[in-house]
Order: structure tokens, then C-alpha cells, then sequence
């Protein structure tokens, strides 16, 4: 109403006490109020516009136009007129009546025998088409904020049929017309941009899922039971707690849940606790008024209200301050936040999947985790297994990952050669997926300054890093033929028999536990002295099922 009470104002010519003065004016206005209050777009607002005046007005045709540029009029309702009339364009060049009636702030009326010609001549409707033109014509241009809008007209084929009707009142009628097709003009593009930016928040959560990776690789019996998992726990809206090391794929667990529930359409929202200071933490998460705080110079939206109907991850929710823990339980509790500075809890409906690599078990026992937080996390809870866990989907990661470093370094197809890959299976990825990704990234980069542009980019031992150095398997095989040779020459008479493998691991055990005691325990000496790396010592030893704790000869 006040919208429209200030396009009055700004209506040229015209008094809002006149017409409420007039006894017939009060009933029309109440009227088309009426059916504007119950319209909904600017065409459905325009059609109940002209229909509501016609009813009212002697007038045999209305229409109501709006400009288009700055010399062009195009009808979008129409009431007693042709249907063709819709279909009409109407340059002001053209039409001089329209185009002096858009230059008039106020109403302007006609005189039946102006010369100037009529652009509805036989579009009377309720007519025959030919000889019957228009006789009487009035119009009003439309403004909004003194600019111009379009304009309302009214044509009858009585010559006499408006010399009672009061300028004023049609200039209100205008006035109206002017402000609710303005109004409905602005909310229709508020919901254009609204599903533009819903449309753009999916198109970025999609580019951020392709980037990231949304899905687990592998076909494991590990991440086969993920898969399961997800797909059981997904559509409910229970919290869940996602454990593993680093690097493991928690975060792809996170998004893979988030794609399975019913709030997929929302984009994920993300937050990592491990990058919060205490001080900013409460603001993160549940916003702040302006002046809350020194540097509260605006109201600020936390991630529980921005993921509102969404859901939002807690990343590393282990590092997460005690102090913020208790709020974060009342938010998980009763599903309410309170902003910084604010007296009035707001409800939130937010999925909360957090993730950690700690044992939060142990952080509640050592006084770093309250136990009632971790209990209301702790409801569904999914482990990210470690690469060691499932090796065998080594290569299948690897060639994902060689396809995206493809299309990121713009070379040609990237291959790994079987040396490279066989070290890559055997290593033990203390930095499980994530590490893998790193060394194919600079192994790639490597490989692609030694081949020409488009050519086929192979990954060989010698571009993975100083964690696969080139021969030193060898050296290490021969080392190991060598002490055997030794061995069998010493010792002919206790020469093993049987399977060729158990004999093996057994001389490998023999091996390793020699070096230690040489080395004083020390694995990085005892890998130095068999030239391995010491991790692969430590993967291999694991295999052979000998402990890997610091070994020593001394009592």
C-alpha cells in the first residue's frame, strides 16, 4: 500500500482528495484494489485492470500498454478490443494520439472530431469492422517515479461517452495500474534471480563435486561397504560421524551422504573447525548482530543458518574449541541457534555430518571432547578406510587421477608404466588418497616437460619422487641374492624344501630382524643398510607380520 500511495505522490495533476470525494470514485478504486490484491502476475493484474474499468466506465474498449524502449508501445491487456490487438506493436511514431498521450502527465482526452487517427479504429469488439471508428478516446499515461511506464486508454464509439467522466478518477485508475504492474514487474524478477542463483549455488555445487570428487573409486570389499552404507544411511536425517586419517576420503563420504538425502537439491555446506581460532568460531557457526563486537559492523549469517534445509559438514570437528562445543550440543539438541548479540533464538533444520581423524573416545577421556557432544554426533557412524587398507584399488585411483591431471595440464593421455605402478601398489600412503594425488600431480608435471605437446605422457619409477628412488629395488633384490647366496654356502645341510614363498618370507623375516639387530633397532639405519625406503621397510614388514615398534638387541 505504501508503494502505491507513493506513486500517487508522484502522479502529476492529480489529488487523492478529489477522488475521495467523488461518490462514484470510492467504489471503483475499492474495486480494482480488490482485484489487484487477488492478481498475481503483471498480464493476470492488467486483464482484472481493464475488465474492473470497463465495468465501470462507459467505455466500449480498453487497453492497457506498456513501453518497450523509448519510442514503442506493446498491449498486454486488453478488455472490449479484438483479440488481435494483443498481437500489435505500436510505435509512437506511428500513432500520434498515444504518443500524446505519453507526453502528457495528465489525462488527455480527445474530441470527437479530431483528426488525428484512432490506432483502435474498427477494433471494436462488440462492432462490426467496418464504419465504426472510434469517437470518443481518453487515455492516461502510466508513470512510475516520473518515468514512463505505458498508458491506460479508453475508447467508446458514442462520441459522447466520457464527457462525465472526472479526469481525476482515471488518473488514479493509472496511478493504480502503474504501481501494481510495476510491483509485479519487480517481484517477477525476484523470482527470476532467485531460481537464477538456485540454479547457479546447484551449477557451482556440481562444478565443486566434479573438482573435489563425489563418489569413492574402488572396488574393494572396503569401499564396497561404504557404498552400502551410504545408501542405507543417506535419505534419513540422523547425524553422522565420519572417521579415518587424513586423506583418507572423508570429505567425498560427506558429499556421497549429502547426494543420497533428501536435501540433495541444497548445496553442502562446509566448514573446517581445524581453521577456526576460538575467537571467530561462535561467529562461524552461528552469526552475529552489527556491534556485537568491535569488528561486528554488519549482520553476518552463520553456516547453520545458511544451511538451513540443507546439510552442513563439520570437518576435523575434533579441534573444535570446548567452549563452542556446548553451544554447538543446545543447536544439535533443539535444533535453535542464537546469533552474537541477539536475544531470540531462530530454529535451523540442518543435517549435521561432521568428520575427524582423532579418536574422539580418547579426546573425551583426556578432557578435549565433551562425551554428550560426542554422543549426539555419534549416532551413524561410516570409517574411511586407509589406502593401505584397500591397495588393490591403487591402480583404479590412479588412473582416475591421471585422467583429471589430463584435462588440468591440457596433455595428451598419461599412462603409467608397470615399474611405476608396482612401486605405487607397494607403498604404504601414510597420506593415503590425498598423498597419492600429490605425487601423480608432480610426477605428471615432470613427465610432461619430457614429451612434446600432445604426445602420450608416460609416469616412470624415476618421476615419483624421492620416495620411489630409481633402483634401489634393484639394489635391494640383489642385496637380498646376495646374503642368500651367503646364507646357503654357510649352511648347505639346512637348506629349506617345500613352497618357494613361505621360504621366501621366512628369509625376508631373517633378513630385516639381522639388519635391525645391526642397526640397534633402528629401522631408518636397517633400511639404509637393505636400500629401502624406511616406510617400505615398515609396509613390508607388516606384511611378513613382524611388529613394527622399535626393535633393539640391548636389555
Amino acid at each position: 500500500m505504501r508503494g502505491i500511495c507513493s506513486c500517487f505522490d508522484n502522479a502529476p495533476g492529480y489529488r487523492i482528495d478529489n477522488v475521495v470525494k467523488s461518490t462514484t470514485s470510492v467504489p471503483l478504486l475499492l474495486e480494482v484494489a480488490q482485484e489487484l490484491a487477488t492478481a498475481l502476475d503483471a498480464e493476470d493484474r492488467g486483464n482484472r485492470i481493464v475488465a474492473a474499468i470497463r465495468r465501470v466506465l462507459p467505455a466500449d474498449g480498453v487497453s492497457l500498454l506498456r513501453m518497450r524502449g523509448q519510442s514503442e508501445l506493446i498491449p498486454i491487456a486488453q478488455h472490449g478490443l479484438a483479440p488481435e490487438v494483443l498481437g500489435r506493436r505500436f510505435p509512437l511514431a506511428e500513432h500520434p494520439r498515444l504518443a500524446q498521450i505519453c507526453e502528457s502527465a495528465a489525462p488527455v482526452r480527445f474530441s470527437p472530431d479530431s483528426p488525428l487517427p484512432d490506432p483502435f479504429d474498427d477494433m471494436l469488439a462488440d462492432f462490426p469492422i467496418e464504419g465504426h471508428t472510434v469517437h470518443a478516446c481518453m487515455g492516461c499515461s502510466l508513470r512510475v517515479h516520473g518515468q514512463l511506464y505505458g498508458a491506460l486508454t479508453l475508447d467508446a464509439e458514442a462520441a459522447e461517452a466520457f464527457d462525465d467522466v472526472d479526469p481525476d478518477l482515471l488518473a488514479a485508475l493509472a496511478t493504480l495500474a502503474a504501481a501494481a504492474l510495476h510491483n509485479a514487474d519487480l517481484l517477477h524478477r525476484l523470482e527470476l534471480d532467485a531460481r537464477m542463483q538456485g540454479a547457479l549455488a546447484a551449477d557451482l555445487a556440481r562444478d565443486a563435486d566434479t573438482r573435489r570428487g563425489s563418489y569413492l573409486i574402488g572396488r574393494s570389499e572396503a569401499i564396497e561397504a561404504i557404498r552400502s552404507e551410504v545408501d542405507l544411511i543417506g535419505p534419513s536425517d540422523l547425524p553422522v560421524l565420519i572417521t579415518g586419517e587424513t586423506g583418507s576420503g572423508k570429505e567425498v563420504i560427506a558429499r556421497m551422504l549429502h547426494a543420497a538425502s533428501r536435501r540433495a537439491e541444497r548445496p553442502l555446506v562446509y566448514l573446517n573447525c581445524a581453521a577456526l581460532p576460538a575467537s571467530v568460531a561462535e561467529s562461524e557457526l552461528f552469526g552475529h548482530e552489527p556491534g556485537a563486537f568491535t569488528d561486528a559492523k554488519s549482520k553476518r549469517l552463520g553456516k547453520f543458518q545458511v544451511a538451513d534445509g540443507s546439510c552442513l559438514f563439520l570437518d576435523e570437528i575434533g579441534e573444535l574449541p570446548l567452549e563452542i562445543q556446548a553451544k554447538l550440543l543446545r543447536t544439535l539438541q533443539f535444533g535453535e541457534i542464537q546469533r552474537i548479540g541477539s536475544d531470540r533464538p531462530t530454529h535451523v533444520d540442518v543435517r549435521v555430518i561432521a568428520a575427524t581423524n582423532r579418536d574422539l573416545h580418547a579426546e573425551v577421556a583426556a578432557g578435549r571432547f565433551r562425551a554428550d557432544l560426542l554422543h549426539r554426533l555419534d549416532v551413524c557412524r561410516l570409517h574411511a578406510p586407509a589406502l593401505r587398507e584397500h591397495a588393490e584399488d591403487v591402480a583404479l585411483l590412479a588412473g582416475a587421477f591421471c585422467d583429471d591431471l589430463r584435462r588440468q595440464f591440457g596433455s595428451g593421455p598419461i599412462r603409467i608404466s608397470e615399474e611405476a605402478l608396482a612401486a605405487l601398489a607397494d607403498y604404504p600412503w601414510p597420506g593415503n588418497v590425498r598423498e597419492l594425488h600429490n605425487v601423480l600431480s608432480r610426477a605428471t608435471l615432470l613427465a610432461c616437460t619430457q614429451a612434446g605437446h600432445g604426445d602420450t605422457v608416460i609416469l616412470r619409477l624415476r618421476d615419483l619422487g624421492a620416495d620411489f628412488p630409481r633402483g634401489r629395488a634393484e639394489d635391494a633384490g640383489r642385496k637380498l641374492s646376495q646374503s642368500a647366496n651367503c646364507q646357503v654356502t654357510e649352511a648347505n645341510a639346512a637348506q629349506p624344501t617345500g613352497p618357494l614363498r613361505p621360504a621366501v618370507e621366512d628369509f625376508q623375516r631373517r633378513m630385516i630382524q639381522q639388519a635391525l639387530e645391526r642397526a640397534d633397532g633402528v629401522w631408518a639405519r636397517a633400511a639404509e643398510e637393505l636400500g629401502l625406503h624406511r616406510s617400505n621397510l615398515h609396509h613390508l614388514a607388516k606384511r611378513l607380520g613382524m611388529s613394527t615398534r622399535r626393535a633393539s638387541t640391548r636389555n
